[in-house]
């Protein structure tokens, strides 16, 4: 009898790693690819950077675990379609004042769509990663829900995938816990001392963000207007591009009082500023949608729980339609610091609703 196929993307981190044998345990004839995102790994890099500075996709261990593991694994560059819609997206961004989340947008238009491209052009039937989330059926239709481990859930970063590929999609260590990941990682002879997990993004890993953006948009360095909420002067912004609502460090303003990013005014090239208490906000607009449950936009009011951002735990809200594709999120209670161009994603219990973008504010 023919075992089930799956194509399997391998980061080389300890999740994917995990993943691939836990496939291979249950049967599957694993097929492991990496996708080359950003730096590419030649020897030099090896011999002069550790594992886990080498940016979200390193080869080496994942070679390595397909060799442990006896399973065909190849690296696929994906460089061009990373720079296009990923890197492209967060200057776009960040130029316009907003806050791009490119974790989002890698899983939604390169890493998750390569695979199923890749996958379809091959013929194979599944496409799984290491990520922690799961899928459930639920009235006979797959579901995208969270993680066992609500600690490590990464649903956030995976509610833009498209519903018709749930079916397809395998999440091993999604119903695992941690710890346990760990223990498989044990057993396979990974270097635990080299697989730190990185909460940077992977392709400003080595400097802040805002260097990144100064060095492949010069142009973000337009100086302008730093203003309270009642609109008085405060002091001069480097740019816009490199303030965001929350934000107090590196301000530049000296008023006797400790002051944060309010909003950020790409049109009047305007940065406000106010106290901790005035980034507390109750409702927000979200557009560019993708749901899993249409009836958000068919019902008058939807209560779910909402996250605003990874690190944030999920608040309840309700959820209105205002206007083709626009929902409206009012929370139950306010929010600080809601950042347009942010994901806010729709939780009921486990499963994830669907979400969308974060709107400037009026």
């Amino acid at each position: 009898m023919d075992r089930p196929t799956v194509l399997l993307g391998m980061s080389g981190g300890v999740d994917s790693s995990v993943a691939a044998a836990l496939l291979v345990r249950r049967g599957y004839d694993v097929h492991g690819v990496t996708l080359q995102v950003w730096e590419h790994e030649d020897e030099t890099v090896a011999a002069s950077k550790k594992w886990q500075e080498r940016g979200c996709c390193k080869v080496g261990i994942a070679r390595h675990v397909a060799g442990r593991l006896q399973i065909p694994h190849e690296v696929i560059d994906t460089r061009s379609r990373f720079h296009r819609a990923v890197i492209d997206d967060f200057l776009a961004g960040y130029m316009a004042g907003t806050t791009p989340n490119p974790c989002v947008r890698c899983n939604e238009r390169v890493k998750l769509r390569s695979l199923i491209d890749l996958a379809d052009a091959r013929g194979i039937q599944y496409v799984a990663t290491g990520h922690y989330v799961q899928t459930v059926c639920e009235d006979g239709l797959r579901r995208l829900h969270r993680a066992e481990d609500s600690r490590k859930d990464q649903s956030y970063f995976l509610y833009r995938i498209q519903g018709a590929w749930l079916p397809r999609l395998l999440f091993p260590v999604g119903a695992l816990q941690k710890a346990d990941v760990w223990a498989e990682a044990e057993a396979l002879g990974l270097p635990a001392d080299e697989l730190k997990e990185s909460q940077e993004i992977c392709f400003v890993s080595h400097g802040d963000y805002r260097t990144f953006i100064e060095k492949e948009k010069p142009e973000a360095k337009r100086p302008g207007r730093m203003v309270d909420e009642h609109g008085r002067y405060l002091g001069e912004h480097e740019g816009i591009a490199f303030y965001t609502p929350g934000q107090r460090r590196g301000l530049g303003v000296a008023v006797g009082e400790r002051l944060y990013v309010r909003e950020v005014h790409a049109a009047t090239n305007t940065v406000i500023l106010g106290r901790e208490e005035s980034l507390q906000r109750s409702t927000c607009e979200v557009a560019d949608l993708n749901l899993f449950d249409d009836t958000l936009l068919a019902r008058d009011a939807t209560p779910a729980e909402v996250k605003i951002r990874y690190a944030t735990p999920a608040a309840p809200a309700t959820v209105r339609p205002i206007g083709p594709g626009r929902l409206r999120i009012d929370f139950d209670s306010p929010q600080r610091a809601l950042g347009p161009g942010q994901s806010a994603v729709f939780y009921r219990g486990g499963a994830v609703l669907g979400g969308g973008i974060i709107q400037p504010f009026a």
